[in-house]
Order: structure tokens, then C-alpha cells, then sequence
């Protein structure tokens, strides 16, 4: 076997013309090889053992390499946001932070916190100028809007539902970063729109820009970050979150007058929390809790739907929309007001999930009109746009949904100096003031303020969802506030319309959140339904792109179908 792969590296280093490409990242699968400088996106598969859909072709390929090489669901899901730092830089991220749910083979729920946390050193007004109004700039670019990086600490915390060893996870990330990747048309045009932003957030020049503009079929290489993550590789989690690599992003938020100490760094923990988890219409669907929203709402919004059958209205009829949006309207009234970081408020998760609660908000819904938001309030209860996801399901069973994030597209656009990594924005996710919305016109009270050390509210999604207890569907998705109301009419599509997985996620989107109280509607969806809603009430807003779901769903004779969304270089990969 050692024998063939050389015989086949050495055929790639022919072809290439080059002695540098003899130490290409380049791995043997079953149709072909996982090769930075030649790969194509494939948006829809069925695989009979195991499969991965990401937000980049080279992770979903390097993610059902390490599953074809003995490695778990666990471990894929390593591999895969290891290279996702690497090749999708506008979100794949070692500076950002993330949520993990996933079920084990033996039955066991996980759900693994890795969110940012705010510096030691933040303050409840800290964005705030002298008149008391929100200097949204500071939370959303630069060294100021940073918050604690949690992404590495939560794939050692995953590392112990794996069976492969770290240093062969982070492998092909190294190798991609140390010798480069070819970039897609979107990847080129996304570092041309944010070159004049990295030019001013970052103390030092960086890979993501040159003088001509980037192009398709340009390489990117990477040699600071392939060093960061070598550090990683050799040291564990001290090597990001002390020594040298430690230095270079305190010394970068030092120039750039940041907050975050090297004590932040060494402090930070990811966390194990205990997973949502409900019953809709016999499938039991397994989310996350707090710090993130995304569990929550879901459970709400498909409780207050449950009663009402909604397949008796055609798919995006008028009828569906409304009892949907209105679900959504409700239970993000209650994320305005409740929702926070369970280690420094109570969120009163007994009550937001039980279902006379659910049912109670759904008792105003009229069917002929829309209830405006002004007249939607929290219950009475007495007691992020550029973000990406991963879906794994393995041979033995085990599911992994994973949605990391840098917040918005490119993070804070602060490249580390010597480290060639992005921080994250993630302090834009806290309420700045009580009643201001956040660029993604999220608006939060006292729950969400800032604190010291406090990790923000966050609206991802992982999810999964068991059929007699057996793996039927692994999906999420990157959209800021439309995370949430996007797996839920993913659920609804497949549960409630019997779609399969490829119309499910990419037929038109919708969305609402309660403020500002609008629907915001993707291009295509239907003239008809949008025209029915307005004419009793509704204020309606166009989007371009709501979603970038990514979906897996076990079939009855046993493949799985795999699904990246057609909204972005999306790919899956299996065997």
C-alpha cells in the first residue's frame, strides 16, 4: 500500500512539472485523490458507508479520507474545520469559535460548547460613545470586536470521541496551508471586496492580499498559518493558546488597541453542555442549548406548528408561510428577552421547552392577518452572516453537525501578524445596549449584556435528528438569525412535505425574527404567496441568499444522501 501511494505521488510531481509538489498534500481515495491544485465541487451523492458535507470541496474530501482510513464521525469532523482554517478563510477559522452536537454509536447525546468569550477586561458600555448611542464600528471590525477564540480548545474537547491521533487530523490542514490551494471565482472575489478592510484592521501585511487582484485558478499559500498549526500539531492546545503563537495575537491586538490578554488566552475552556433535545411527530430531533439560541427555537417553533398539520397547505402556500413566520415572529421575542450564557444568567430552559408554554404563544395567531411584532412580547415566564457547517455521518452510526464561525464574513478583518489567521467579531453577537440591534438586526436585553469573561448569544444550529432511535438526518447551516427558521423549514420539508434532501435545501427560503418585522423572501420563491401575504398585512424585503445548508439523511436501504447547498462552493465527499 506505502508502495502504490509513493508510485502515485511521484506521478503527481511528474505532472506538475515541479520538485516543490513531491511533498504535495495529497491523499489516495477510492476516485482519485484529495489534490489542492485540481477539484471540483459536487453538490449531491449518495454513499453506501459514510459521508461529509462542507462548506469547501478539499475539507469534505480530506473529512471522507480520514472516515475511509479508520477514523470516526469525530474524527472527520476534526479534519474537516483543521482545513476549513485553511481554505475558507471568510468563516473556516482557529480564531473564531463554534458549537458541536453530536450522537454517539452507544446512544449518547454531546454537545460540545466552544464559543468565544468576551476579554477580562470588557465592560457592559464599552461600545458606547459619550451621548450613550452604539459605535457599531468597534464590535464589528478590528482588534476591539474580538472575542476569546474557542475553535481549537473544542476539537481537542472533540478529540476524546475520536480514535485517530491529532497529529494525523491536522496533517493535510498543514500540508494545504505550507504548499497552497487553488481558489474558486467566489473565494477570489470574496478577498478582492475585503482587501481595503484587512489593509485597515491589520498591523501587518498579509497572504489575503496583493496588488492584482486575486482570480479563479489563483494559489494561495499560507506558510504563517501552516506554522501556527505545526505549533498546534507538536504542542496540543498550548501551542495556540500559549507560546509563541499566544504572543503574536496578543502582540497584534496590543498595536491594534485591543483588550484581550495573554491570560484570556490561557484560560479559556471549551465546554460540555447537555443537548435540547425533543419529540416532533416521532422523530426525535437533537439540538443545541445555551450559549446558543438555535436549540430553543427550534423546539418552539416546531411545537408550535406541531398541532396545526401544515402538509394539509401546499408547500409554500400562503397558509404554510404564515404559520410558520408567525412561529418564527414569537420565538425570537423570547431570544430578545431570555437567552444568554447559562454560566452568568438563568435562562429559564424548563419553561421556553415545555409545551403548554409553546402552545400558550401560538393562542393570538389569526390566520386572516399578520400580528404585528409591536404586539408580540416575550411570555410571562416566572422563573451570527458568514458562518459555516459541517455534516458527518459515519459506517458505525456516529452523527456530528457542526456549525464554527468567525461572525461576520472574514471576522473582524484582523489578519494575526506572523501567525496568518483571522480573528473573529464576536463580541458584535452581545447586546451593546438594551433594545439596539447587531449587524444582523438581532436585537437583546440584560441577558445577552456584556461581562468579563462571558460567552455571547449565538443563533447556530447544529442539529440531528433519530428515527426509532436511528440516525436519519444531520444538518445545519451558516446565516446569522436565519440559522435557525433555515433548519427549521429544512425539517419541515423533509418531515412534513416527504422532500427529498436536494429540494429541501435548496428550494427558496424565507425568513422572519421578530424585529425588524419584516419576511424577508429569496428571489425565486412563489409571486403568488408573497402577493397573498401582503394583502393582509405583511411587510416583505427581498434577500438574495438565506442559508448554506448542509445535510446528510440516512435512507432506507441504507446510502446516505448527501447534500451541499447550491449557494456556495459547497461540497460533499464519502464512500
Amino acid at each position: 500500500m506505502k508502495k502504490a501511494i509513493l508510485v502515485l505521488l511521484t506521478s503527481l510531481a511528474l505532472y506538475f512539472g515541479n520538485a516543490q509538489y513531491s511533498n504535495l498534500p495529497i491523499i489516495g481515495l477510492d476516485t482519485g485523490f484529495v489534490n489542492p491544485y485540481n477539484y471540483k465541487v459536487v453538490k449531491t451523492k449518495q454513499y453506501s458507508k459514510a459521508s461529509v458535507s462542507s462548506a469547501h470541496p478539499l475539507a469534505s474530501l480530506v473529512g471522507a479520507t480520514i472516515l475511509r482510513r479508520g477514523g470516526n464521525a469525530f474524527d472527520a469532523a476534526i479534519a474537516v474545520q483543521w482545513v476549513l482554517a485553511v481554505v475558507y478563510p471568510g468563516a473556516g477559522n482557529i480564531g473564531g469559535g463554534g458549537f458541536l452536537v453530536g450522537h454517539h454509536w452507544d446512544g449518547k447525546n454531546i454537545a460540545i460548547d466552544y464559543r468565544e468569550t468576551a476579554p477580562s477586561k470588557a465592560s457592559k458600555d464599552m461600545y458606547l460613545n459619550n451621548e450613550g448611542n452604539v459605535q457599531s464600528r468597534l464590535s464589528q471590525q478590528g482588534h476591539l470586536a474580538c472575542g476569546v477564540p474557542g475553535t481549537v480548545a473544542g476539537l481537542f474537547e472533540t478529540k476524546k470521541y475520536g480514535h485517530l491521533s491529532m497529529r494525523t487530523l491536522i496533517q493535510p490542514a498543514i500540508d494545504i496551508a505550507e504548499y497552497g490551494f487553488v481558489i474558486t471565482e467566489r473565494e477570489a472575489n470574496g478577498l478582492n471586496s475585503t482587501k481595503a478592510s484587512f489593509n485597515a484592521n491589520s498591523t501587518q501585511p498579509s497572504v489575503f492580499v496583493k496588488e492584482t487582484p486575486w482570480k479563479a485558478g489563483d494559489t494561495l499559500i499560507n506558510k504563517d498559518l501552516a506554522e501556527t498549526l505545526k505549533r498546534i500539531r507538536d504542542f496540543g492546545e498550548r501551542g495556540f493558546y500559549e507560546g509563541k503563537t499566544a504572543k503574536l495575537i496578543i502582540e497584534e491586538i496590543r498595536q491594534g488597541n485591543g483588550i484581550m490578554t495573554l491570560d484570556d488566552l490561557k484560560n479559556y475552556k471549551a465546554k460540555s453542555r447537555n443537548a435540547i433535545v425533543f419529540n416532533y411527530k416521532g422523530y426525535d430531533i437533537v439540538s443545541m442549548p445555551p450559549p446558543s439560541s438555535g436549540g430553543i427555537l427550534l423546539c418552539q417553533m416546531m411545537k408550535m406548528i406541531e398541532g396545526r398539520n401544515i402538509s394539509r397547505y401546499p408547500f409554500q402556500s400562503p397558509q404554510a408561510v404564515q404559520l410558520m413566520v408567525e412561529a418564527e415572529r414569537r420565538a425570537f421575542a423570547d431570544r430578545a428577552t431570555y437567552m444568554g450564557d447559562p454560566d452568568f444568567w438563568k435562562v429559564p430552559l424548563k419553561t421556553l421547552l415545555d409545551d403548554n408554554y409553546i402552545n400558550h404563544r401560538m393562542a393570538d395567531y389569526d390566520s386572516t392577518k399578520a400580528t404585528p411584532s409591536t404586539s408580540i412580547k416575550a411570555g410571562l415566564i416566572k422563573e451570527s452572516d458568514q458562518t459555516t457547517h459541517i455534516s458527518i455521518l459515519d459506517k458505525d452510526g456516529n452523527m456530528v453537525s457542526v456549525t464554527t464561525t468567525l461572525n461576520g464574513s472574514y471576522g473582524c478583518r484582523t489578519v494575526v501578524g506572523g501567525a496568518g489567521f483571522l480573528l473573529n467579531n464576536e463580541m458584535d453577537d452581545f447586546s451593546a445596549k438594551a433594545g439596539a440591534a447587531n449587524m444582523y438586526g438581532a436585537v437583546g436585553g440584560v441577558a445577552n449584556s456584556i461581562q468579563p469573561n462571558k460567552r455571547m448569544l449565538s443563533s447556530m444550529t447544529p442539529t440531528i435528528v433519530l428515527k426509532n432511535k436511528k440516525p436519519f438526518l444531520v444538518v445545519g447551516t451558516p446565516g446569522g438569525t436565519t440559522i435557525p427558521t433555515s433548519v427549521f423549514q429544512t425539517l419541515v420539508n423533509i418531515i412534513d412535505y416527504k422532500m427529498n434532501g436536494d429540494d429541501a435545501v435548496n428550494l427558496p427560503k424565507f425568513h422572519h425574527q421578530w424585529l425588524p418585522d419584516e419576511i424577508a423572501f429569496e428571489p425565486a420563491f412563489p409571486t403568488d404567496t408573497k402577493k397573498a401575504l401582503e394583502s393582509i398585512g405583511y411587510q416583505l424585503t427581498k434577500r438574495e441568499s438565506i442559508g448554506r445548508t448542509e445535510l446528510i439523511r440516512q435512507l432506507a436501504d441504507g446510502k446516505k444522501e448527501t447534500i451541499a447547498d447550491k449557494r456556495g462552493d459547497d461540497s460533499v465527499a464519502g464512500y
